[in-house]
């Protein structure tokens, strides 16, 4: 298990691309292969949007992201004191219901469900969220080319 790095900004979606980059930056230093790291960057992008607006719907308030190396995995905890929500019991989409007819929302929970190899959800002791997501890596120096 490698060291526990985090980052904690105001839930504001200019803050995104500071997100971006923290995740980037520390897979990047555990030698996550670069693939993995754009998934890995598009799940927490995803989540953390989803934070932002409709957990905390544009209010103040603050998002950390915390990411280690776990064996052979990259696990990214998000934690937030946004309203309770568990992602991990949306329903999957109906993807064969045309555009027009599916509900609103949803999508940005799928997508990381098919990114991320696990994805675990429970209220803190301070009642917040906490959202664990594991993405099995690929590391880069493990690669035979």
């Amino acid at each position: 298990m490698s060291k526990l790095v985090s980052l904690r900004v105001a839930a504001d979606v200019g803050q995104l691309g500071a997100i971006r980059a923290f995740v980037e930056q520390q897979a990047q230093a555990l030698h996550v292969d670069p693939e993995t790291i754009y998934d890995l960057t598009l799940a927490v992008n995803e989540v953390a949007t989803n934070i932002m607006v409709h957990g905390y719907r544009s209010q103040p308030g603050e998002i950390e992201i915390a990411l280690r190396r776990q064996g052979d995995a990259i696990e990214i905890q998000l934690h937030d004191q946004a309203r309770l929500f568990d992602p991990t019991r949306v329903p999957a989409p109906d993807l064969t219901l045309p555009l027009h007819k599916r509900p609103f929302g949803g999508m940005g929970v799928h997508v990381t469900r098919q990114i991320v190899d696990a994805m675990r959800y429970r209220v803190t002791p301070e009642s917040g969220n906490e959202l664990t997501l594991v993405k099995r890596a690929i590391m880069a120096h493990d690669r035979k080319e």
